[in-house]
């Protein structure tokens, strides 16, 4: 756990773990005229409050260039939570929300702006009792980061006294490589301690994500079949309709191995396969990730051609609609060599997964909008039932991360009737029937948690680094070796190259269908 002084008087709150509530703080968001502020952060932020778990003395400040007045910043995001907040707006709720936001325009390299932001928030603090309480949120690009970092540093933003906290929240990417996190570590560890940065990754703050641990070490009947005795494959998927959008720039340097399979899939990869922790601290929890990350089996050039397959999307027709290929995508070069599909087969090298291939593909310009991880377990003996009625099939445990939050296990059952037929029945757990809310915004509970001083859901710096040392052998086999895999292709509004197909075909298996 955050070692920073961050205890109170508080009764615990139940959740993933036990934690304080979080203490009243001063919020700054770097960035505040981002989309990502407007669409996630400030309906986060306004959601915990309708919820009634934000400190009433909370206020939120948005640091950007633009000139703009409090009222207006404070107009917008009104806007704003109309579109984008789960709960709506309540205007009872929003007019004593909106009087807690503010604005500070200041370039990020200019040292005024944050002498200035120093004094704005050290006359809050008076006003309203949070101690000097801060939590930063980068929510810009990483090229931001130093600079940002730096100027909070010679502002001593980054310092406290009398038992107060500041952190630091920032986005991904994290890095390019090995190499760039490594170096952009250093950065941040030169001005908040490891305890006190918090690496976001969105995927962690779903409530199917996090109810991956319950389920298996809460559950008894799992747990004992949680290995290779008993499971036969696992398969991890993250598909999505859209293509780059506006982000031609940024996906061309980061593509999607990195954009998603580096943080979000590895993260929950780990969850997955993960030894029981000694207990559900922070730390604990992220010492038996670590231990997978490093079990990942790294991969040579030429097993990267057998196990690895990457795409990009040609023309096709997405929800009815005809849409360009990636290389005729607005500020995307025509001769690129940046995929938009990733499919590969991994294996993690210890006593619990040996010899249980894992298959996990993600890619843009899908049919379908969806995250699972499906659970294959191993057929029954080739006797009774299965003598009798060929290809019953094996049970299937699938954890929906997103859109229809939820869990549903496929089992086999005698149909109706006179005769001994057997069929698939599915088993099914929705988050929004059963429990007759809709599940929490990712970041509503990530900032929670960074409030509370609650780092189990964030990436630890030795998991970042694990985890790009496995991404960089791919990497390298594609950029740096003489004989490269080829880019394969595949029509906008399918579920990937045939290639992918081969890779499960090879072993006898096959993509399972969102």
């Amino acid at each position: 756990m955050n070692s920073t002084p961050s205890q109170s008087s508080n009764p615990l709150k139940e959740g993933l773990s036990s934690r304080p509530l979080p203490r009243p703080c001063n919020v700054v968001i770097f960035g505040a005229s981002g989309d990502l502020t407007y669409r996630k952060l400030i309906p986060a932020l306004y959601n915990i409050e309708a919820d009634g778990d934000l400190p009433a003395t909370t206020h939120i400040t948005g640091f950007a260039r633009r000139p703009k007045s409090d009222e207006s910043f404070q107009h917008e995001l009104g806007d704003a939570l109309s579109k984008f907040s789960r709960s709506g707006r309540s205007e009872e709720i929003w007019k004593d929300f909106s009087n807690r936001l503010h604005y500070h325009a200041s370039e990020f390299g200019n040292p005024e702006g944050y002498r200035t932001l120093a004094a704005r928030l050290d006359a809050l603090d008076k006003e309203n009792g949070t101690a000097g309480n801060r939590l930063f949120y980068l929510s810009v690009g990483p090229s931001e980061f130093e600079g940002i970092l730096a100027q909070l540093a010679d502002a001593g933003l980054n310092k406290t006294i009398d038992g107060a906290w500041a952190r630091v929240i920032v986005e991904k990417p994290f890095g390019r490589d090995r190499d760039t996190a490594h170096a952009l570590n250093e950065k941040v560890s030169k001005v908040f301690a490891e305890n006190d940065t918090y690496r976001i990754d969105h995927y962690l703050g779903k409530e199917t994500a996090q109810n991956i641990m319950v389920l298996r070490f809460a559950n008894s009947i799992f747990e004992p079949l949680w290995n290779h005795r008993y499971i036969d494959h696992i398969q991890i998927t993250a598909a999505e309709p859209m293509g780059v959008e506006a982000r031609g720039p940024y996906y061309e340097s980061s593509g999607a191995l990195r954009d998603m399979v580096q943080n979000h899939l590895t993260q929950i990869l780990c969850l997955l396969t993960m030894e029981p922790p000694a207990d559900l601290s922070a730390d604990s929890v992220r010492d038996e990730k670590l231990k997978v990350v490093r079990a990942l089996r790294k991969m040579s050039p030429e097993q990267v051609a057998r196990n690895v397959v990457r795409a990009q999307y040609a023309a096709g027709v997405v929800g009815g609609n005809d849409v360009l290929g990636y290389k005729s995508e607005d500020r995307v070069s025509p001769q690129s060599e940046t995929e938009t599909y990733v499919a590969y087969r991994t294996f993690i090298d210890n006593w619990r997964w040996d010899g249980v291939p894992i298959y996990v593909r993600v890619g843009k310009r899908m049919p379908k909008h969806g995250t699972e991880i499906a659970i294959y377990f191993k057929e029954t003996p080739g006797v009774l039932f299965n003598a009798q009625q060929a290809g019953l099939g094996p049970n299937v445990l699938v954890f929906r991360i997103q859109p229809d939050e939820g869990v549903s296990l496929l089992i086999q059952s005698k149909r109706p009737g006179a005769q001994l037929a057997i069929e698939p029945v599915k088993m099914d757990f929705h988050y929004k029937t059963s429990f007759g809310k809709p599940s929490p915004e990712a970041y509503e509970r990530l900032l929670l948690d960074a409030m509370s001083g609650d780092a189990t859901l964030f990436a630890r710096r030795d998991e970042v680094d694990a985890a790009w040392t496995f991404i960089d052998c791919i990497e390298h086999a594609w950029h740096n070796h003489p004989n490269p895999a080829p880019m394969a292709s595949y029509p906008a509004g399918s579920w990937g190259p045939k290639e992918a197909d081969d890779l499960l075909a090879a072993d006898g298996r096959v993509w399972r269908r969102l």
